[in-house]
């Protein structure tokens, strides 16, 4: 364990906000995630910080940042059709993608290129291309920090939702997750359905993994920013889910909405698009900016304050319930405040 004092989170954040810690606590293994409810002191604020993919620093944070560094890639079992891996929580998300690709193992390919570390892809239930955490995740391991003792929750256990789970509501800032056990398939079985995918794996030569996975990476490079050049933390909002009357409502009026029929009579309208439409993309407020080629981001860029962040938020989401009626939900973690 490694404990740092008045740490600058400037480049531990992908947004490249300005911030202090008055505490960093590095745990390299599950004994110092296990020592942390004594360094803690029972009481001291805490957040659990992985790779600062999606989160807004809103000011210095007066506490201790929490850094669950655990590597590791180990192959649990392995019945010939599929196989339980076992992945460090501070191992890099596409790292692990990557390797899974590379070993024969399926499932995890339509989330590549996703930031972050794997530690977080439980909370968020991180998603892409018709393909959630939850379709792969087994098992999550971690220990509860009310008492220092490690747990075990099985996929079903997490209640995953749309980018929700579990230990972002009722376990909210009492676990660390330390290692998360993926169920892989030996048998390829691609999902290509989603938006323009199947178009783009095909362009490449055809439907294989590797084609799968260099398409979900070139469409992202294509419309994300790259963080280091343009401080982001990815899709700002989430999509959001209504009733197939209120899409329906919508596109009397905009026969273009793109839509996505859900179970219940529940459809999800892409947030970029209700963004774009609102006239939003590629204007500024101030150092933020919605960036101009994907309308679901919004980029500092470049001394940009995280209320000059919130201030373009808030603007957006009003214009787009001004004109369509709908609340937009930040995807991003707003870390801080009063």
């Amino acid at each position: 364990m490694e404990i740092s004092e008045n740490v600058s989170l400037k480049p531990l954040n992908t947004f490249n906000i300005e911030a202090r810690a008055s505490l960093m606590v590095d745990c390299q293994s599950e004994d110092d995630v296990r020592q942390l409810p004594s360094v803690l002191g029972g009481g001291m604020r805490h957040f659990v910080l992985g790779g600062g993919s999606n989160v807004l620093f809103l000011n210095d944070f007066e506490g201790a940042i929490i850094r669950p560094l655990i590597g590791g890639i180990e192959v649990l079992e392995d019945d010939g059709d599929h196989a339980k891996v076992s992945v460090g929580a501070g191992v890099v998300w596409d790292d692990f993608v990557a390797w899974s690709v590379g070993h024969g193992l399926y499932g995890a390919e339509n989330l590549s290129g996703i930031p972050g570390n794997a530690g977080a892809s439980p909370v968020q239930n991180i998603g892409a291309y018709g393909v959630e955490a939850k379709d792969v995740i087994d098992s999550v391991r971690g220990v509860r920090l009310s008492s220092g003792e490690p747990f075990e929750l099985r996929g079903g256990e997490c209640a995953f939702g749309y980018r929700d789970s579990i230990f972002k509501r009722e376990l909210r800032g009492d676990v660390v997750i330390t290692r998360v056990v993926f169920r892989l398939s030996r048998v390829f079985r691609p999902r290509v359905e989603y938006g323009a995918l199947r178009a783009a794996v095909e362009a490449l030569g055809g439907i294989s993994v590797a084609n799968v996975r260099k398409a979900v990476v070139a469409t992202r490079d294509s419309k994300l920013p790259d963080p280091k050049l343009l401080g982001n933390a990815g899709s700002f909002f989430k999509n959001p889910v209504v009733d197939a009357g209120v899409a329906d409502a919508i596109a009397a009026s905009r026969p273009d909405m793109p839509r996505y029929a859900l179970a219940d009579g529940l459809v999800k309208i892409p947030a970029g698009w209700l963004i774009e439409q609102s006239g939003w993309k590629g204007r500024s407020l101030g150092n933020a900016a919605v960036h101009d080629r994907q309308a679901l981001v919004l980029v500092n860029k470049g001394g940009a304050t995280a209320a000059e962040v919130v201030r373009l938020c808030e603007a957006v989401r009003a214009d787009v319930k001004s004109i369509f009626g709908i609340e937009l939900s930040p995807e991003v973690n707003f870390v801080g405040g009063a």
